[in-house]
C-alpha cells in the first residue's frame, strides 16, 4: 500500500478491541466501543512556519497512540479499516 499524507496528517491503523471479555462473555459488533488506540502506519512530512521552514512531527511510523474517539477520517484500503487525522488530533505516544 503506498499512501502519502500531507502536511502534519499521519494514517492510523486502529486497534480492535477484544471479542471476548475477561469474563468469557462474546461481545457483539454492537456492543464494542470505537477504538480509541492505533499504530501509526504513515507520516506526513509536518506542517510549515511563518517562515515556510518544516516542523517536525513528534510520532513517527510504528509508534502506538491515543486518540479521540470520534478523530479523524475513517476509510479502508486493501481491506484494512484506517483512519487518517491530524496530528494535532493525538492525544499521547504509549511508550
Amino acid at each position: 500500500m503506498n499512501l502519502r499524507p500531507l502536511g502534519n496528517r499521519i494514517v492510523v491503523e486502529p486497534i480492535e478491541q477484544e471479542d471476548i471479555t475477561a469474563g468469557g462473555i462474546v461481545l457483539p459488533e454492537t456492543a464494542k466501543e470505537k477504538p480509541q488506540k492505533g499504530t501509526v502506519l504513515f507520516a506526513g512530512a509536518g506542517e510549515r512556519n511563518d517562515k515556510g521552514e518544516r516542523i517536525a512531527m513528534d510520532v513517527k511510523i510504528g509508534d502506538t497512540v491515543l486518540f479521540a474517539k470520534y478523530a479523524g477520517t475513517e476509510t479502508k484500503i486493501d481491506g484494512k479499516k484506517l483512519l487518517i487525522m491530524r496530528e494535532t488530533d493525538l492525544l499521547a505516544v504509549i511508550e
